[in-house]
């Protein structure tokens, strides 16, 4: 079957333009049982599922950040708010960095900004950071249009069928490469964060 690259970077365009984040509004400002959290987080993340029957979130996922301390415990039994933005971030970050790494990364956004006074509190950085988000998609789409471009002048002298694969397979590489050198610069990055627990070892996964 013939595959027309155009329309698999039309597919790809159509879905940056759906990527949205959950707004703080949205959370509920009343604290969730276990069973509220998993539901609210499927219902406002199903666009980001690559299979239907993908989970975003389950019990056993909470309970393992609890356990890996990417979350503090709940009240009762009862998540917060600034609970549900941690999973968010944690959602997100999952994919890319280990859990050790996850956890450098929050345990400072946890310790100073999570149930705290301050007029800088952990859903003011959420609305900061996420604010960024449409322009930054744009931005992206124009990066992927460009590799798309590049990668589609290339093997002309291949057969037809090779052709179009090996100018997807390009297509992939040069947007995997640009994921993993932004993956090595992040883990620079977390790598640079002060250490609050003397000799505590990164989790390997």
């Amino acid at each position: 079957m013939t595959i027309d690259p155009q329309d698999i970077l039309s597919s790809i365009l159509d879905s940056l333009d759906r990527i949205d984040y959950i707004r703080p509004q949205e959370i509920p400002n009343i604290d969730l049982y276990m069973d509220q959290v998993t539901t609210f987080m499927e219902e406002h993340l199903q666009s980001s599922k690559r299979y239907p029957e993908d989970k975003i979130l389950t019990k056993t996922m909470i309970n393992n950040y609890a356990k890996n301390h990417l979350l503090p415990p709940p009240d009762r039994k009862k998540y917060s708010k600034e609970h549900i933005l941690l999973l968010i971030y944690i959602y997100y970050y999952k994919g890319i960095l280990s859990i050790g790494d996850i956890e450098h990364l929050l345990e400072p956004l946890t310790e100073r900004f999570f149930h705290t006074d301050k007029q800088l509190d952990m859903q003011a950085i959420y609305q900061e950071v996420f604010s960024l988000e449409k322009a930054e998609v744009e931005r992206l789409k124009e990066e992927v249009v460009a590799k798309y471009k590049l990668s589609s002048g290339l093997f002309p002298d291949a057969e037809d069928g090779d052709r179009q694969f090996l100018q997807i397979f390009s297509f992939i590489c040069l947007l995997s490469f640009d994921v993993y050198v932004k993956k090595q610069v992040i883990e620079k990055l977390i790598d640079q964060l002060p250490q609050n627990n003397e000799g505590k070892k990164h989790h390997k996964e």
